[in-house]
């Protein structure tokens, strides 16, 4: 989109698509084997217990020994686009039908 060598300036391209110059130069880190491990990880836990949130699951891979908390496992459930599902026993879900 921009182009660093054509008129009118990267700065000024930058201001006509309204994105920061900072931005455009910005390449993300790629995520590391322990990060990749522990999504994984995340996610198995997750098929085996679907009702559990980022609490519960946090506690229990500090029972396997990761050192992590409650808000890299609500970041990693994001990423991985996993969302608890409601209990059986709450009655606000009481007439929703999960497929």
């Amino acid at each position: 989109m921009v182009d660093r060598e054509a008129q009118p300036s990267v700065r000024r391209q930058c201001e006509l698509l309204r994105v920061s110059r900072s931005g455009l130069y910005y390449e993300p880190e790629a995520d590391s084997v322990d990060e990749l491990a522990l999504m994984l990880r995340l996610d198995q836990l997750h098929l085996k217990f679907p009702f559990y949130g980022s609490r519960k699951l946090a506690e229990l891979l500090r029972g396997e020994g990761h050192r992590i908390n409650r808000k890299r496992v609500q970041r990693l459930m994001r990423r991985l686009g996993i969302e608890t599902a409601p209990s059986a026993r709450s009655p606000r879900w009481a007439s929703t039908t999960w497929l």
